[in-house]
């Protein structure tokens, strides 16, 4: 059943959250504040209410893989379940971790995945195809590790050297899988972990104390940081560290959802290009996009995942020049225009594009207001903008919200149809 404009618009007007239901819309009195914005002289409805929380419907376990600028699985959650029935296509075409695709498989659609940076197919893949943890953990014990191993660059700073030994044993013996075509769903489970174990904050990464999973900081940075810290790093046994994350991922999941995640991998299709540039998805073949692209140059993808990309063999600086980084809007724009021409080329009549928006620069660019003409160019008609009212939101400006964090603020769609 494909759902009319004025349809969704009701159910988001009248939608009513309960924080124990699943995705619950039924007409009741008006708990959504709606009002009109004015872009390029044509009134947009903006739908201000509490969508989804932290809380809400707490997310499966398997999505607890660190990645920069990702969004929380609620978002796309709602609007799978809004806009989409069993079997249909979701896509995103800046896939990052795999949250859009991840969601989408378990509620068993189908799935297209799309982002120019390799690591999101190694990070995603994998949680599509959950090998048993039995499985795992045999296969960690038979992996030879050398004590005499070494990295090709300095990472004194953050491994102990009997537990950089580990790492370059198990980086040797994953790319020599790879390089030989033998590495199977088990081998790219311990890869995907051990790529989200790298560094971090505490003892279940395999790095002394640093930033936060999602952002690996320099060499330079990191011997400043042991400095001030006074800290050396510290014998941390990798293989532990992967059967912990393993069984940790896997504490949630049900048997329904793991036996989808496998039935959507059969059909997927992992694409690593440019989004303007997708001709391996058919015309008319997506009943849902939800998304959400780079921003200008707030994350530096190269900067934050070099040490990803250097366990994985990948060309993290050849990857950046890739990724859409424009430092004006202008530039920004003219990219997500002809993005935009590929979304309504495979979006099916009747269709969904649910484009999460930012405040960028301290909140003076609303990315909204650009937004929304790229999709009325492209032949899109816009259902308006929903903004999702989290509890720390409920006193502030929905416009320009404060949190004491650098680049975006708060989740708000601009939702789309193809009619």
């Amino acid at each position: 059943m494909t759902r009319d404009a004025e349809e969704v618009k009701g159910y988001i007007r009248n939608f009513v959250f309960r924080e124990n239901d699943n995705l619950t819309l039924f007409p009741s009195e008006n708990h959504t504040l709606v009002e009109q914005v004015n872009i390029n002289e044509t009134r947009v409805d903006k739908y201000v209410n509490e969508y989804w929380t932290a809380k809400q419907r707490q997310s499966s376990s398997i999505h607890e893989i660190s990645y920069r600028a990702c969004f929380k699985a609620q978002l796309p959650r709602f609007f799978i379940e809004l806009l989409t029935e069993p079997n249909d296509r979701v896509y995103d075409p800046f896939s990052g971790r795999g949250t859009t695709v991840i969601e989408a498989g378990m509620f068993g659609r189908n799935i297209i995945s799309n982002d120019i940076n390799p690591l999101s197919k190694i990070i995603t893949l994998p949680r599509l195809c959950i090998p048993e943890a039995a499985l795992i953990e045999q296969r960690i014990t038979e992996i030879p590790f050398y004590s005499n191993k070494k990295a090709d660059i300095d990472l004194s700073m953050f491994y102990h050297p009997a537990t950089e030994a580990e790492i370059v044993s198990l980086k040797d013996y994953l790319h020599e899988k790879a390089l030989t075509a033998r590495e199977d769903d088990v081998d790219r489970w311990i890869r995907m972990v051990a790529t989200n174990r790298l560094t971090g904050h505490s003892t279940g990464f395999f790095s002394v104390y640093t930033l936060p999973p999602n952002q690996a900081v320099s060499q330079e940075s990191q011997v400043k940081i042991n400095a001030r810290r006074n800290q050396r790093p510290e014998y941390r046994d990798t293989k532990k560290i992967i059967k912990r994350k393993t069984l940790a991922l896997q504490n949630k999941m049900r048997g329904e959802e793991i036996y989808n995640l496998r039935n959507a991998a059969k059909s997927a299709l992992f694409i690593e290009k440019d989004a303007r540039e997708t001709e391996e998805i058919e015309d008319n073949a997506v009943s849902l996009t939800v998304t959400s692209p780079p921003f200008l140059d707030i994350v530096q993808y190269s900067k934050d995942n070099w040490l990803r990309c250097w366990f994985n063999n990948i060309d993290s600086e050849a990857i950046e020049q890739r990724i859409t980084m424009a430092k004006k809007i202008e530039d920004w724009s003219a990219v997500m225009g002809a993005v935009f021409k590929q979304f309504y080329r495979i979006t099916k009549p009747g269709g969904w594009v649910a484009f999460e928006v930012g405040e960028v620069r301290g909140g003076r660019i609303k990315m909204e207001e650009y937004v929304i003409p790229l999709g009325w160019k492209a032949g899109f008609n816009c259902i308006g903008v929903i903004v999702n009212l989290q509890e720390f939101t409920k006193t502030s400006n929905i416009w320009g919200i404060k949190n004491n964090s650098i680049g975006t603020n708060t989740n708000r769609i601009v939702l789309f149809q193809k009619e």
